[in-house]
């Protein structure tokens, strides 16, 4: 969790499936008292332009998005006895983009790229100040990693291009059935390459922990899964199939990690 200041009002942004979620009710908060935060989401969301606009951008972002159940709202939207809240929307549809949570952190919460536009039923100087400190924060994210690890990462993947080391494996081989199981999120295609598991799956065996498997991640698997990242870009961009692109970024895993392990051990990094 994170906190921004817009026009002197604190914003709130989570993580959720590694996506930033900005608080829609502290922005609300920002136009009117806390009292009438649900009343201008409410008003939002009952806009014919907004529900096209969240239903496209599930379109785009959700596969399982429920169409049917969509178009009946818009169908709707635009009538003075049209209604429609957040958790209605989520439990029909199921949506992914806007969110309703409750406890210590509740609130209605929208991916950014909503929250953005949801910034033009604040204002247009809102909206516009969000994004600058949306970006500021992300920046100085980037930032926090340091000249000194950058320096190391080039270090660490200057072996792995020319290393060679024969050393127990460290990503578990991937067996026909996980190959065969296509992933609709990229960001699994790389989880199950070097983890073995998809993030559902990963939650789901540690309940207890917060945050996701890249959070508890070492340095070495972080620099493998950055350069894994690149390569399937590359991949994308060439045409492979994802199953291809799984058993080809597996194997790259497994080459990298013996490599950065190795290097590891003989202790051949210096100051």
């Amino acid at each position: 969790m994170a906190k921004i200041k817009v026009e002197n009002s604190e914003i709130t942004i989570i993580s959720i499936e590694e996506k930033d979620y900005i608080s829609l009710t502290d922005m609300a908060n920002a136009k009117g008292s806390e009292s009438r935060a649900s009343d201008i989401i409410k008003n939002w969301m009952r806009n014919r332009y907004t529900l096209e606009f969240l239903g496209t951008w599930e379109l785009i972002n959700n596969p399982n998005f429920k169409v049917v159940e969509f178009d009946h709202f818009k169908m709707q939207a635009g009538l003075h006895s049209f209604v429609l809240s957040v958790s209605e929307w989520v439990e029909k549809t199921n949506a992914i983009g806007i969110i309703s949570k409750k406890g210590r952190f509740g609130g209605t919460y929208a991916h950014k790229d909503i929250a953005f536009e949801f910034g033009s039923a604040i204002s247009v100087s809102f909206k516009l100040y969000l994004i600058t400190e949306f970006q500021r924060l992300k920046e100085e994210e980037q930032r926090q990693i340091g000249w000194s690890a950058k320096r190391e990462l080039a270090k660490l993947n200057y072996h792995i291009h020319t290393d060679a080391i024969q050393q127990n494996l460290i990503p578990k081989e991937l067996s026909k059935y996980q190959t065969s199981i296509v992933y609709a999120n990229e960001a699994d295609v790389l989880n199950v390459a070097l983890f073995g598991v998809t993030a559902k799956q990963w939650r789901e065996d540690n309940p207890d922990l917060k945050g996701n498997m890249r959070d508890y991640a070492g340095i070495n698997e972080l620099i493998c899964l950055s350069n894994m990242e690149n390569l399937n870009a590359v991949l994308i961009n060439e045409g492979m199939s994802q199953k291809d692109r799984l058993m080809k970024l597996n194997a790259i895993a497994i080459q990298q990690m013996k490599v950065l392990t190795e290097v590891e051990n003989r202790k051949l990094l210096k100051e």
